[in-house]
């Protein structure tokens, strides 16, 4: 019986992006930079569908229009725009899915791995925790997949963020597919980033369907404790309007969720 694997895909761990115009429609690079995030999504959605299964794609990145539907293989179902939902990149995932393939992501704010490092907004945030561990993109969505109980089972993107995720996740398969010094990038070709990203994709899910118990997610702890560097003392005062949030130091807002739902409405409220 044929599965659905969700595909979470982001624009700043794609293969030679580097800078942020990039990552903005109507800038310099940014063409190449979506042309790049299609082959690459195109590649894991090959791979799901040659296993028999399907593969559903949520466009994560800025105005989630990036992804050019037309370059994917048919039978790939593509979510584009928000959907004013707590999950943001993984909204419209559910128990129903099979597995999660993160395609793109990138280091956290805080970090040093990439020089697009951020989490959610690089203006706002200087960095985040949860739990006292630096809380990237993936952290959220692993958590907000966990708690549903679908598994996250691979992941492309810099360096920082595949050993990140592998720490976080430790049965996921991960594929840097550039490593980051400073505000340089070394990139593997984008023809071969793709390739590697279709047969890595493609050896995880064979392992997944052989034995999906070695894949179930990792426990969720009892409590979520959110930590939020913010990029000014206003914002951390601002903060203080959602109740349950204290202010630590002039910047730094805290607050305990209960759930990844929880803790992914907090952190927008947060940021406002």
């Amino acid at each position: 019986m044929e599965k659905t694997f969700f595909i979470s895909a982001d624009i700043e761990g794609i293969t030679d992006v580097t800078f942020w115009s990039e990552t903005e429609e109507g800038q310099e690079g940014y063409e190449a930079a979506r042309a790049q995030m299609t082959r690459e999504v195109a590649a894991a959605c090959e791979a799901v569908l040659e296993s028999g299964n399907l593969p559903v794609v949520r466009d994560g990145h800025g105005n989630a229009r990036n992804i050019s539907h037309l370059d994917l293989p048919e039978k790939t179902v593509l979510m584009r725009g928000w959907a004013c939902h707590p999950g943001s990149m993984m909204a419209g995932l559910s128990a129903a899915y099979s597995g999660v393939l993160y395609i793109g992501y990138h280091a956290p704010a805080g970090s040093d791995g990439s020089p697009l490092a951020h989490t959610v907004d690089h203006e706002k945030v200087k960095w985040a925790k949860v739990n006292g561990r630096l809380m990237s993109e993936f952290t959220m969505n692993s958590l907000y997949a966990a708690a549903l109980g679908v598994p996250s089972l691979f992941i492309s993107g810099d360096e920082t963020i595949c050993r990140l995720a592998a720490e976080e996740v430790p049965q996921i398969a991960a594929l840097p597919v550039k490593t980051c010094r400073g505000n340089s990038t070394r990139n593997l070709h984008p023809l071969e980033a793709a390739r590697k990203i279709k047969e890595a994709v493609a050896q995880q899910i064979a392992a997944f369907q052989e034995n999906p118990a070695a894949y179930a997610p990792p426990a969720l702890p009892e409590q979520l404790t959110l930590e939020v560097c913010l990029s000014t003392h206003h914002g951390a005062r601002s903060a203080l309007r959602l109740p349950g949030v204290t202010q630590l130091d002039p910047y730094t807002v805290r607050y305990v969720a209960s759930t990844p739902k929880e803790l992914n409405i907090a952190f927008e409220l947060i940021l406002g």
